[in-house]
C-alpha cells in the first residue's frame, strides 16, 4: 500500500461535498476518527447546524462477541433530526457494519429526510450493501483482514493514517 496523505484527502473530501451541502446540512461524526474528520469538515464547509457525535458501541451487531469498546463515548445530537439532511462521517469504510450501527442509532433520534455517508477512505471488504456518497480515496486492492487502517490525530490536530496488524483471535 502506498503512503496516504490524510490531510490532502481531507481537502479532496471537502471539495467533493461543498457543492452538495448547505449551512443547514447536519454532520454527525462517528467516534473517533470520523468525529475528527467531521470537526474539520464542519468548519471547512461553513455548516451552521451543531456538529453531532455518535458512538455505535451498543448498536454493533458484533457487540456480544467483541465486547464494549475500551473507551465508550457519549452520543450527542443536539439538532432536530426529523426531516434533516444528515451526513454521517467516518474515517475508513470497511465492512459497512459501523455505518449500519450508526444509522440504527441515528434513527433513535428521529426520522431524517436524507442520510448520506462521507468517508476519507474506502478500504474494500464490504459485508453489507453500504456505499459512501462522498469518498476521497478508494484503495485499488482491498486490505487483508489482518491489517487495520486507523486515522490518527496528533497534538496539533494533523491527521495521519496508521496501518496496524489486527491481533489474532483465538478460537
Amino acid at each position: 500500500m502506498t503512503e496516504l496523505d490524510a490531510e490532502a484527502l481531507c481537502q479532496q473530501l471537502a471539495a467533493q461535498m461543498r457543492p452538495h451541502v448547505t449551512p443547514a446540512t447536519a454532520l454527525v461524526g462517528i467516534y473517533t476518527g470520523g468525529l475528527w474528520l467531521a470537526e474539520r469538515l464542519h468548519t471547512e464547509l461553513g455548516i451552521t447546524q451543531p456538529l453531532g457525535a455518535i458512538d455505535v458501541s451498543f448498536y454493533r451487531d458484533d457487540y456480544a462477541s467483541k465486547g464494549l469498546h475500551a473507551k465508550p463515548q457519549r452520543t450527542e445530537i443536539t439538532f432536530n433530526v426529523d426531516g434533516a439532511h444528515v451526513i454521517l462521517v467516518d474515517d475508513v469504510l470497511f465492512t459497512g457494519r459501523t455505518t449500519r450501527a450508526a444509522l440504527n442509532e441515528l434513527f433513535d433520534f428521529g426520522r431524517p429526510g436524507v442520510v448520506e455517508l462521507a468517508v476519507l477512505l474506502d478500504r474494500g471488504g464490504r459485508e453489507l450493501p453500504v456505499a459512501a456518497r462522498y469518498c476521497a480515496h478508494t484503495l485499488a486492492e482491498p486490505l487483508p483482514r489482518s491489517q487495520n487502517l486507523e486515522l490518527q490525530r496528533d497534538e496539533d490536530g494533523q491527521l495521519t493514517f496508521q496501518l496496524t496488524q489486527t491481533p489474532a483471535v483465538e478460537r
